[in-house]
């Protein structure tokens, strides 16, 4: 994400892609075992039904007869955003989100909550600008960037560790979560994606710790009725929670967002993704970054990103 590498230092020796598979399946075997009791605690509820969707300039649909979403890639009621959309630090002024009306962008990410935040003085970003920058036909992509992987490859992410307990700390971070974005007039049915910066998945105890963190976040997020999507970069969380998928574990994101640097958008062609996985309007591909535009005479510094996903509800703030 915003001010982060996607693409890792030069790794040591690496495994060949059948070890490293049957590696990440072995840790994703543990991960089941770690905490069993946790896992069948709890159900993953469906989505409750959201409120009609407001009008605008994006596409806002409700999957008609569509089922509530009960693992990765399922059909959910929400409102869904096909397009450019561009994330930044910092939430712009309004000044500069009405001067972007003149780009080819009509989705921003913004980053609402979590202590891994590069940005965490947010001056802009409120209920009111939240309100105004619905108003103006831009569509939110909301983005929480927690605790992060014991093994996370970036520096300034290191502070913020996934602790001894992962479970309890993602169900508490998802808590935080939905409390921040309520209280920015994000609704519920609004997807809420959680930025974990790109990671050793070869440090099979730590990516059996991130997984946990994951999914309990997940779970969390499903049950307080917003729809959890995931951000990483293509080659380590995004391949990791493929993985998973593959050998059948449960509470995974519902959408996926993955970065992959290559200039181009491209969606339903990524490479560590089955072809038919999070594939109905369940995919983001931030396709370039760290990248300056100007548009209205505003200049910014941003990643691009190409949508066919779910972006947030706004309820109106009061006067």
């Amino acid at each position: 994400m915003k001010g982060s590498l996607t693409v890792p230092a030069p790794r040591p020796r690496r495994r060949s892609v059948p070890a490293l598979a049957r590696a990440l399946v072995a840790a994703l075997a543990t991960t089941l075992l770690a905490a069993p009791a946790a896992f069948d605690r709890y159900g993953s509820p469906p989505a409750p039904e959201p409120p009609p969707a407001a009008g605008g300039s994006a596409t806002d649909a409700r999957a008609a007869g569509a089922p509530a979403a009960r693992g990765p890639g399922a059909p959910v009621p929400y409102r869904h955003f096909l397009g450019r959309a561009f994330d930044t630090c910092e939430a712009p002024s309004l000044a500069v989100m009405r001067a972007w009306r003149a780009s080819p962008y009509r989705a921003v990410g913004v980053y609402f909550g979590g202590r891994g935040r590069g940005c965490l003085t947010q001056k802009h970003l409120t209920p009111a600008w939240v309100t105004s920058a619905e108003t103006l036909g831009w569509r939110l992509l909301p983005l929480f960037v927690g605790s992060q992987a014991p093994c996370v490859f970036a520096e300034h992410k290191k502070d913020v560790p996934i602790g001894s307990a992962p479970w309890e700390q993602g169900t508490k971070e998802a808590g935080e979560a939905v409390r921040a974005a309520h209280a920015l007039g994000i609704a519920t049915s609004s997807p809420l994606y959680l930025d974990m910066e790109a990671y050793r998945i070869t440090d099979l105890r730590c990516a059996a710790t991130t997984l946990l963190f994951v999914r309990a976040w997940n779970r969390e997020v499903r049950r307080l009725g917003y729809l959890p999507g995931f951000y990483s970069s293509a080659d380590t969380g995004v391949r990791h929670m493929e993985q998973a998928r593959k050998a059948g574990v449960k509470d995974l994101p519902s959408v996926m967002w993955f970065a992959r640097w290559q200039g181009a958008p491209a969606l339903y062609a990524e490479s560590v993704l089955h072809p038919l996985a999070w594939r109905e309007r369940s995919r983001i591909h931030q396709y370039a970054g760290n990248v300056r535009e100007s548009y209205g005479g505003q200049s910014m510094l941003i990643d691009r990103n190409a949508v066919d996903a779910p972006v947030a509800h706004v309820i109106a703030a009061r006067p």
